[in-house]
Protein backbone atom coordinates (compact mmCIF):
# COMPACT_ATOMS: atom_id res chain seq x y z
CA UNK A 1 0.00 0.00 0.00
CA UNK A 2 1.92 3.44 -0.97
CA UNK A 3 2.19 6.24 1.13
CA UNK A 4 1.41 9.59 0.41
CA UNK A 5 3.77 12.33 -0.71
CA UNK A 6 3.88 13.49 2.45
CA UNK A 7 4.53 10.40 4.62
CA UNK A 8 0.74 10.01 5.83
CA UNK A 9 -1.39 6.25 4.82
CA UNK A 10 -4.11 6.44 2.49
CA UNK A 11 -6.68 3.86 1.31
CA UNK A 12 -6.09 1.75 -2.01
CA UNK A 13 -9.05 1.30 -3.88
CA UNK A 14 -11.41 -1.36 -3.50
CA UNK A 15 -13.97 -2.82 -5.59
CA UNK A 16 -16.85 -4.23 -4.55
CA UNK A 17 -19.49 -2.95 -1.71
CA UNK A 18 -18.35 -1.50 1.12
CA UNK A 19 -19.47 -0.69 4.52
CA UNK A 20 -18.78 2.44 5.99
CA UNK A 21 -16.87 2.59 9.58
CA UNK A 22 -18.86 4.72 11.17
CA UNK A 23 -22.02 2.70 10.92
CA UNK A 24 -20.63 -0.10 12.89
CA UNK A 25 -21.72 1.48 15.83
CA UNK A 26 -25.31 1.92 15.12
CA UNK A 27 -25.13 -2.16 14.35
CA UNK A 28 -27.39 -3.91 17.62
CA UNK A 29 -25.66 -6.56 18.85
CA UNK A 30 -25.69 -9.95 16.97
CA UNK A 31 -24.89 -13.34 17.56
CA UNK A 32 -23.05 -14.16 14.06
CA UNK A 33 -19.99 -13.20 12.92
CA UNK A 34 -19.14 -10.44 10.08
CA UNK A 35 -15.57 -11.06 8.96
CA UNK A 36 -13.44 -7.86 9.63
CA UNK A 37 -9.98 -7.69 7.74
CA UNK A 38 -6.57 -5.87 7.65
CA UNK A 39 -3.89 -6.17 6.03
CA UNK A 40 -0.19 -4.76 7.82
CA UNK A 41 1.00 -1.49 5.72
CA UNK A 42 4.46 -2.20 4.19
CA UNK A 43 5.51 1.24 2.38
CA UNK A 44 6.46 4.43 4.49
CA UNK A 45 5.07 5.29 7.76
CA UNK A 46 2.66 2.64 7.41
CA UNK A 47 5.10 -0.37 8.03
CA UNK A 48 3.67 -1.09 11.95
CA UNK A 49 0.26 0.09 11.14
CA UNK A 50 -3.33 -1.71 10.38
CA UNK A 51 -6.18 -0.53 8.65
CA UNK A 52 -9.34 -2.06 7.47
CA UNK A 53 -9.36 -3.24 3.93
CA UNK A 54 -12.57 -5.51 3.77
CA UNK A 55 -15.66 -5.80 5.59
CA UNK A 56 -18.77 -7.52 4.49
CA UNK A 57 -19.77 -11.28 3.83
CA UNK A 58 -18.90 -11.11 0.55
CA UNK A 59 -15.33 -10.19 0.04
CA UNK A 60 -14.32 -7.86 -3.09
CA UNK A 61 -11.89 -9.15 -5.43
CA UNK A 62 -8.93 -7.12 -4.80
CA UNK A 63 -8.56 -7.43 -1.12
CA UNK A 64 -5.63 -9.01 0.60
CA UNK A 65 -7.25 -11.32 3.78
CA UNK A 66 -4.54 -12.21 6.37
CA UNK A 67 -6.30 -12.76 9.92
CA UNK A 68 -9.09 -11.40 11.18
CA UNK A 69 -9.58 -8.00 13.45
CA UNK A 70 -9.73 -8.07 16.45
CA UNK A 71 -10.27 -4.94 18.78
CA UNK A 72 -7.07 -3.67 19.16
CA UNK A 73 -7.57 -1.52 15.88
CA UNK A 74 -8.31 2.51 17.23
CA UNK A 75 -10.71 2.70 14.32
CA UNK A 76 -12.89 0.50 16.14
CA UNK A 77 -14.77 2.26 19.35
CA UNK A 78 -14.90 0.17 22.61
CA UNK A 79 -18.41 0.86 23.20
CA UNK A 80 -18.97 -1.63 20.61
CA UNK A 81 -21.40 -4.73 20.64
CA UNK A 82 -19.69 -7.62 22.13
CA UNK A 83 -20.15 -9.62 18.98
CA UNK A 84 -18.25 -6.90 16.90
CA UNK A 85 -14.96 -6.66 19.59
CA UNK A 86 -15.47 -10.74 19.99
CA UNK A 87 -16.14 -14.12 17.37
CA UNK A 88 -19.52 -14.84 17.98
CA UNK A 89 -20.23 -18.11 16.64
CA UNK A 90 -23.64 -19.91 17.28
CA UNK A 91 -23.66 -20.10 20.80
CA UNK A 92 -19.79 -19.31 21.44
CA UNK A 93 -17.87 -16.22 21.82
CA UNK A 94 -14.52 -15.92 21.77
CA UNK A 95 -12.60 -12.93 23.01
CA UNK A 96 -8.89 -14.57 23.13
CA UNK A 97 -5.91 -11.94 23.30
CA UNK A 98 -8.61 -8.68 22.80
CA UNK A 99 -6.64 -6.32 25.46
CA UNK A 100 -10.19 -7.00 27.83
CA UNK A 101 -9.93 -5.50 30.90
CA UNK A 102 -13.01 -6.39 31.85
CA UNK A 103 -15.88 -8.99 31.42
CA UNK A 104 -17.65 -7.72 28.00
CA UNK A 105 -21.80 -8.39 28.05
CA UNK A 106 -22.80 -11.51 26.79
CA UNK A 107 -25.66 -12.63 24.85
CA UNK A 108 -28.25 -14.30 26.96
CA UNK A 109 -27.81 -17.37 24.40
CA UNK A 110 -23.83 -17.72 25.51
CA UNK A 111 -22.83 -21.68 26.34
CA UNK A 112 -19.30 -21.47 25.77
CA UNK A 113 -17.30 -18.11 26.50
CA UNK A 114 -13.09 -17.95 26.07
CA UNK A 115 -11.52 -14.85 27.19
CA UNK A 116 -7.94 -16.25 27.52
CA UNK A 117 -4.71 -13.83 27.10
CA UNK A 118 -5.90 -10.71 28.40
CA UNK A 119 -6.04 -8.05 31.17
CA UNK A 120 -9.02 -9.14 33.30
CA UNK A 121 -8.20 -8.47 36.46
CA UNK A 122 -11.54 -9.07 38.67
CA UNK A 123 -14.45 -10.86 37.86
CA UNK A 124 -17.83 -8.82 39.25
CA UNK A 125 -20.77 -10.86 40.60
CA UNK A 126 -22.79 -9.90 38.15
CA UNK A 127 -20.83 -10.81 35.42
CA UNK A 128 -22.40 -13.18 33.79
CA UNK A 129 -25.61 -12.28 35.61
CA UNK A 130 -28.84 -14.24 33.56
CA UNK A 131 -26.47 -16.41 31.58
CA UNK A 132 -28.86 -19.67 32.19
CA UNK A 133 -26.94 -21.36 29.34
CA UNK A 134 -23.75 -20.80 29.84
CA UNK A 135 -21.12 -24.38 30.47
CA UNK A 136 -18.03 -23.22 29.92
CA UNK A 137 -15.94 -20.19 30.72
CA UNK A 138 -12.10 -19.99 30.08
CA UNK A 139 -10.25 -17.10 31.52
CA UNK A 140 -6.30 -18.70 30.80
CA UNK A 141 -3.47 -16.25 31.29
CA UNK A 142 -5.36 -12.94 32.42
CA UNK A 143 -4.84 -11.19 35.65
CA UNK A 144 -7.04 -12.44 37.40
CA UNK A 145 -6.59 -11.41 41.56
CA UNK A 146 -10.44 -11.67 42.84
CA UNK A 147 -13.61 -12.73 42.33
CA UNK A 148 -16.70 -11.99 43.76
CA UNK A 149 -18.06 -14.68 46.05
CA UNK A 150 -21.17 -15.05 44.02
CA UNK A 151 -19.77 -15.06 40.17
CA UNK A 152 -20.05 -18.40 39.29
CA UNK A 153 -22.57 -19.92 42.07
CA UNK A 154 -26.00 -19.05 40.45
CA UNK A 155 -24.72 -20.11 37.11
CA UNK A 156 -27.20 -23.71 36.68
CA UNK A 157 -25.43 -24.85 33.67
CA UNK A 158 -21.96 -23.75 34.54
CA UNK A 159 -19.54 -27.09 33.69
CA UNK A 160 -16.50 -26.14 33.33
CA UNK A 161 -14.28 -23.27 34.48
CA UNK A 162 -10.84 -23.10 33.70
CA UNK A 163 -8.94 -20.14 35.45
CA UNK A 164 -5.44 -21.56 34.77
CA UNK A 165 -2.28 -18.91 34.77
CA UNK A 166 -3.67 -16.22 36.86
CA UNK A 167 -3.04 -14.55 40.56
CA UNK A 168 -5.98 -15.72 42.22
CA UNK A 169 -5.13 -16.63 46.34
CA UNK A 170 -8.94 -18.37 47.09
CA UNK A 171 -11.64 -19.21 45.23
CA UNK A 172 -15.24 -18.88 45.14
CA UNK A 173 -18.07 -20.72 45.84
CA UNK A 174 -18.92 -22.77 43.08
CA UNK A 175 -22.68 -24.37 41.07
CA UNK A 176 -23.48 -27.47 41.61
CA UNK A 177 -23.18 -28.50 38.38
CA UNK A 178 -19.96 -27.64 38.05
CA UNK A 179 -17.82 -30.66 36.33
CA UNK A 180 -14.29 -29.37 35.81
CA UNK A 181 -12.43 -27.06 38.00
CA UNK A 182 -8.92 -25.46 36.61
CA UNK A 183 -7.32 -23.48 38.79
CA UNK A 184 -3.58 -24.46 37.68
CA UNK A 185 -0.57 -21.58 37.86
CA UNK A 186 -2.12 -19.56 40.63
CA UNK A 187 -1.37 -18.47 44.23
CA UNK A 188 -4.00 -20.57 45.82
CA UNK A 189 -3.53 -20.94 49.48
CA UNK A 190 -5.73 -23.48 51.75
CA UNK A 191 -7.16 -20.57 53.86
CA UNK A 192 -8.29 -19.48 50.43
CA UNK A 193 -10.61 -22.61 50.50
CA UNK A 194 -13.55 -22.62 52.29
CA UNK A 195 -14.16 -25.63 54.84
CA UNK A 196 -16.44 -28.39 52.59
CA UNK A 197 -15.67 -26.54 49.25
CA UNK A 198 -16.29 -29.49 47.39
CA UNK A 199 -18.13 -31.37 50.03
CA UNK A 200 -21.75 -30.83 48.03
CA UNK A 201 -20.23 -31.15 44.38
CA UNK A 202 -21.49 -34.48 43.73
CA UNK A 203 -20.73 -33.90 39.35
CA UNK A 204 -17.49 -32.63 39.86
CA UNK A 205 -14.58 -34.94 38.06
CA UNK A 206 -11.82 -32.92 37.82
CA UNK A 207 -10.17 -30.58 40.32
CA UNK A 208 -6.57 -29.31 38.83
CA UNK A 209 -5.21 -27.48 41.48
CA UNK A 210 -1.62 -27.90 41.06
CA UNK A 211 1.25 -25.21 41.20
CA UNK A 212 -0.17 -23.32 43.70
CA UNK A 213 0.77 -22.35 47.46
CA UNK A 214 -1.41 -24.97 48.84
CA UNK A 215 -0.75 -26.68 52.32
CA UNK A 216 -3.17 -29.18 52.45
CA UNK A 217 -4.89 -31.39 50.60
CA UNK A 218 -8.81 -29.94 50.61
CA UNK A 219 -11.12 -32.19 52.34
CA UNK A 220 -13.55 -33.61 52.06
CA UNK A 221 -13.56 -34.71 48.19
CA UNK A 222 -16.93 -35.74 46.37
CA UNK A 223 -17.25 -39.43 45.74
CA UNK A 224 -17.61 -38.57 42.05
CA UNK A 225 -14.17 -37.57 41.78
CA UNK A 226 -11.59 -38.87 38.94
CA UNK A 227 -8.61 -37.14 38.53
CA UNK A 228 -7.04 -34.54 41.38
CA UNK A 229 -3.97 -32.45 40.31
CA UNK A 230 -2.35 -31.18 43.50
CA UNK A 231 1.28 -31.28 42.30
CA UNK A 232 3.94 -28.84 43.14
CA UNK A 233 2.55 -26.92 46.04
CA UNK A 234 4.06 -27.13 49.93
CA UNK A 235 1.90 -30.08 51.63
CA UNK A 236 3.51 -31.68 54.06
CA UNK A 237 0.99 -34.34 55.34
CA UNK A 238 -2.57 -35.86 54.90
CA UNK A 239 -4.87 -37.10 57.75
CA UNK A 240 -6.01 -41.06 57.50
CA UNK A 241 -9.35 -40.58 55.98
CA UNK A 242 -8.23 -37.61 53.25
CA UNK A 243 -9.46 -40.26 50.41
CA UNK A 244 -10.87 -43.03 52.67
CA UNK A 245 -13.26 -43.96 55.57
CA UNK A 246 -11.33 -44.95 58.08
CA UNK A 247 -14.18 -46.02 59.98
CA UNK A 248 -15.51 -48.40 57.29
CA UNK A 249 -12.82 -50.98 55.58
CA UNK A 250 -15.09 -52.05 52.77
CA UNK A 251 -15.38 -47.95 51.47
CA UNK A 252 -14.11 -48.40 48.11
CA UNK A 253 -13.05 -45.10 45.84
CA UNK A 254 -14.03 -46.60 42.46
CA UNK A 255 -13.49 -43.25 40.16
CA UNK A 256 -10.89 -41.75 41.48
CA UNK A 257 -7.68 -43.16 39.48
CA UNK A 258 -5.32 -40.05 39.05
CA UNK A 259 -4.15 -38.46 42.12
CA UNK A 260 -0.80 -36.45 41.58
CA UNK A 261 0.92 -35.38 44.62
CA UNK A 262 4.31 -35.38 43.13
CA UNK A 263 6.54 -31.70 43.92
CA UNK A 264 5.48 -31.93 47.14
CA UNK A 265 7.47 -32.46 50.31
CA UNK A 266 4.69 -35.06 51.40
CA UNK A 267 6.35 -38.73 51.88
CA UNK A 268 3.33 -40.89 50.88
CA UNK A 269 4.85 -43.69 52.50
CA UNK A 270 4.08 -42.45 56.12
CA UNK A 271 0.10 -42.82 55.55
CA UNK A 272 -0.10 -46.26 54.37
CA UNK A 273 -3.57 -46.76 55.63
CA UNK A 274 -4.79 -43.65 53.98
CA UNK A 275 -5.27 -45.77 50.18
CA UNK A 276 -6.90 -48.73 51.35
CA UNK A 277 -9.78 -47.50 49.39
CA UNK A 278 -8.13 -46.37 46.18
CA UNK A 279 -7.92 -48.25 42.74
CA UNK A 280 -3.95 -46.58 42.13
CA UNK A 281 -2.17 -45.14 44.62
CA UNK A 282 -0.88 -40.97 43.86
CA UNK A 283 1.32 -40.58 42.20
CA UNK A 284 3.99 -39.32 44.60
CA UNK A 285 7.05 -39.55 46.59
CA UNK A 286 7.58 -42.92 48.77
CA UNK A 287 10.98 -42.39 50.68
Amino acid sequence: MPASSDGSCKLKHLEGPMWPILALKLLPLITVVIPLYYEHMKHGNCRHQKTVICLGLLLPSSCTVLSPLYVSLPLLSPDLPTCLICVCISNSVYCDDTDLEHIPPLPLETTYFYARFNRISRIQANDFLGLAKLKRIDLTSNFLSWVDEDSFQLLPALEELVLTENMLTSLPELPSAIVQLDAQFNMLQSAGIRPDAFRDLKNLQFLHLSDNKLDNIPVPLPEGLRSLHLQNNNIQTMQGDTFCDSEDPSHIRRALEDIRLDGNPINLSLFPSAYFCLPRLPTGHFY
